[in-house]
């Protein structure tokens, strides 16, 4: 007998909402994001990733890839000046 198909994110956390939306500009999307997150740069990367990896959306999986590593560049500038 076939085990049933279930997707491997059934069920995981991943906190709170983040308020993004693939219809609004990307500067909003980012900002708005970005302060669901309280400023952290490499948590907010890592839920727009998780965001992307997960949807079957061609259109959000593509922005929302977009705007992690628009997120991870910027934490990367940031964290090669504090040493």
């Amino acid at each position: 007998m076939a085990k049933p198909k279930t997707k491997w994110s059934k069920g995981m956390s991943f906190g709170k909402p983040t308020g993004w939306r693939k219809e609004d500009t990307q500067a909003k999307r980012r900002r708005v994001v970005l302060r669901s997150r309280s400023g952290d740069l490499l948590a907010t990367a890592r839920a727009l990733q998780a965001l992307a990896n997960l949807t079957s959306d061609k259109e959000t999986s593509r922005k929302a890839g977009a705007d992690a590593s628009y997120f991870f560049a910027w934490y990367k500038i940031k964290k090669s000046r504090r040493q």
